[in-house]
This record gives C-alpha cells, sequence and structure tokens, in this order.
C-alpha cells in the first residue's frame, strides 16, 4: 500500500490518498474538504477510487465527503455508528466553523470492531478507537505496517475529549489496547500533524505514561 498525505480545510487536516500498487486502485481517507485539490491529485497519482473511508465525523474530516461520492459515485464506509449524530450535524457544523455548506450522509456501510475494507489488493483492519469521539475508528494495513488514526494520537499528544460525547478513559484504553499492541515500528498517519510510529510514543508522549 502507498500513501499520499494532502492537508486539507483551515484545520490543515490529513486526508490520505492510500492505494494499491498492484492495481493502482485506492480511497481517500477522511476528505474533509479542498475537493478539487484532493481530485488533482488523484488523477496526478493514476489512481482509481473505489470507496471513501471516514475514520469520524467531525467537519474537517467529513466535509468533502457527500460531493466526492455524488460526484464520483463511491461509497462510504465507516465511521462507526455512534458517530451517526456527528454526520447528521454537519450543516450546523459549518455554520459554526465558517466551512462551505455540506451535506450529511450516510454511509454505505457503518464499521464495527474487528471488520476489513478492502481496495484492489489491500485489506485494512478496522479498529473501534473512542475516546474523542465515540464512533471513532483507526484502519491499520499490516504488510506496510501504517495505520491511519484520525485524532485518537498524534506526535506527542492525544485526541481532544472535550467535544459531546468525548471520554478521556476511553480514549486512553483505546491507545493503550488498541493501538499499542500493534508494535513499536508501526508508523502511523495523524489527523493533524507529522507522522510518528507507535514505539516513539509509548516512550515519549507525556499523555501515555
Amino acid at each position: 500500500m502507498k500513501a499520499k498525505i494532502i492537508p486539507v480545510t483551515a484545520f490543515a487536516q490529513n486526508c490520505s490518498l492510500i492505494w494499491c500498487e498492484d492495481t493502482m486502485k485506492g480511497c481517500l481517507v477522511d476528505p474533509g474538504g479542498d475537493i478539487d485539490k484532493l481530485m488533482h491529485e488523484v488523477k496526478e497519482e493514476g489512481i482509481t477510487l473505489e470507496k471513501i473511508l471516514c475514520t469520524h465525523g467531525h467537519l474537517d474530516h467529513v466535509g468533502g465527503v457527500a460531493e466526492i461520492s455524488a460526484k464520483e459515485n463511491l461509497p462510504i464506509e465507516g465511521p462507526h455508528k455512534d458517530d451517526n449524530f456527528w454526520i447528521e450535524g454537519l450543516p450546523e457544523q459549518t455554520v459554526q466553523f465558517g466551512f462551505p455548506p455540506t451535506e450529511s450522509f450516510t454511509p454505505t456501510r457503518w464499521l464495527n470492531d474487528g471488520d476489513t475494507v478492502t481496495f484492489g489488493n489491500v485489506t485494512l483492519d478496522v479498529l473501534h478507537c473512542p475516546g474523542h469521539t465515540p464512533g471513532h475508528v483507526v484502519f491499520f494495513e499490516k504488510k506496510s505496517r501504517v495505520a491511519i488514526v484520525g485524532d485518537v494520537l498524534f506526535q506527542g499528544s492525544i485526541g481532544r475529549t472535550d467535544f459531546p460525547k468525548g471520554n478521556h478513559e476511553d480514549l486512553i484504553h483505546a491507545i493503550k489496547t488498541k493501538l499499542f499492541p500493534l508494535g513499536d515500528d508501526v508508523v502511523f498517519i495523524p489527523g493533524h500533524g507529522p507522522l510518528s510510529t507507535i514505539g516513539d510514543e509509548k516512550r515519549s508522549n507525556p499523555f501515555l505514561r
């Protein structure tokens, strides 16, 4: 699996363009906005999109989902259904944060812990990691040892838990029981900021000591 990080929106959210090198079929993970920019990158890399993946329902992660899905006729997979209230509230979120208008949507498939997502010859494991939001999921590709973790974990920090239905204890539990066991060598793509590894965060992240 190959991955290209494309920062979008005023929140510099890391949208991930991921694809299978064998088939050049891929996905956009968390296309939060700047749709023309995203589709330009898809075309530049020569990728055929198969689906859209969502880690959670916050505006900066899903603001472009409905429009891209409609224009490209793509199914939407994720997040977990406990984030449905965030997705249903997207029109209100756009007004609150001054974002371009966006529609709510219903995922083609809600995801649960232990599910898998496929595109091309690639299989992603789904980990339900609540805390930042109740329905947050993480995508893990075993062969490349890469995890796309949304706003669960960052380099030197963790996701906020002061949003509606956020829970600090749930977040710490998810990081330690779902992400840490993946292995110290695993590189993760966070929802914002630079990449890191699970091992580096276990050793030095002040929120996880």
